[in-house]
């Protein structure tokens, strides 16, 4: 009797980036800024950008984001070239609070707007769109100031709001430019749990940081600017160990870190 050829197993096919910016120059004001700077990110892989002030981090974040344009080399997201990518409610984006201005804005409606790019435009929030934002605010231990006015919170209380606004788009892609100013070490250690929680249900993390402090135990690589050049860390996508759950709605997957 003829036995059956052993299957021949297949290999998998690598990730497509969450973030992919080849060979970058971004210059401001006439004034080179980048200068020939690559970075990829994976799905579920948390990369810190590192530097002194003025070495670019902040322009990198807002160039991969389309704020800033690029003049020379190629910017990705989620394999689709910046000028065609429309998936925006993918990105959640926390800026520095120092760059948000805000009047007579409550917390609860900064929040829902980070809903806004899944929605359609002058159609009211549906009962989806309302969980999400109660459970961002829950999350980041918020919701006893929903009805406060944003400028009317501590420093660490603003930074908590925009990180809420950002996950209450449930984004596959967070982007966090220095989150933790202003923000004390014990509220620093339940957000970096928060970030583990995302990273493990797959969503990519891009943090721009001073200094690693409690997220140090999450981040894959470290890529660090110098003068607008990348000086060390790897462009290529990590190789990861850790076990990752599927990836489920925030509403759905995760609970509150904060106790009071």
């Amino acid at each position: 009797m003829t036995q059956p050829a052993p299957a021949v197993p297949t290999a998998t096919a690598p990730a497509t980036p969450v973030v992919e910016v080849v060979d970058a120059d971004v210059a401001l004001g006439g004034i080179p800024v980048l200068r020939g700077v690559s970075l990829t990110v994976g799905p579920g892989e948390v990369v810190a950008v590192g530097g002194g002030n003025g070495s670019g981090k902040s322009t990198l974040v807002r160039t991969l984001l389309g704020l800033v344009a690029h003049r020379r080399g190629s910017v990705r997201l989620f394999g689709d070239p910046l000028a065609r990518f429309r998936a925006w409610h993918r990105v959640g984006y926390v800026p520095q609070r120092a760059a948000v201005a805000l009047h007579a804005t409550a917390v609860g409606e900064l929040v829902a707007s980070g809903r806004l790019a899944r929605r359609r435009p002058f159609v009211p929030a549906s009962r989806a769109d309302k969980a999400a934002v109660a459970t961002a605010l829950d999350l980041v231990g918020m919701t006893a100031k929903r009805a406060v006015e944003y400028v009317h919170l501590s420093g660490g209380q603003q930074q908590r709001v925009l990180i809420a606004r950002a996950l209450a788009g449930e984004p596959d892609l967070l982007v966090l430019d220095e989150p933790f100013v202003g923000v004390d070490l014990a509220t620093q250690r339940r957000l970096a749990d928060l970030f583990g929680d995302l990273r493990d249900q797959g969503t990519a993390v891009l943090v721009v940081l001073h200094e690693t402090g409690p997220l140090g135990r999450l981040v894959d690589r470290t890529v660090t600017l110098r003068d607008g050049r990348v000086v060390a860390g790897a462009d290529a996508v990590g190789d990861h160990h850790r076990e990752r759950t599927p990836r489920v709605s925030i509403v759905e997957g995760m609970g509150a870190p904060w106790s009071s």
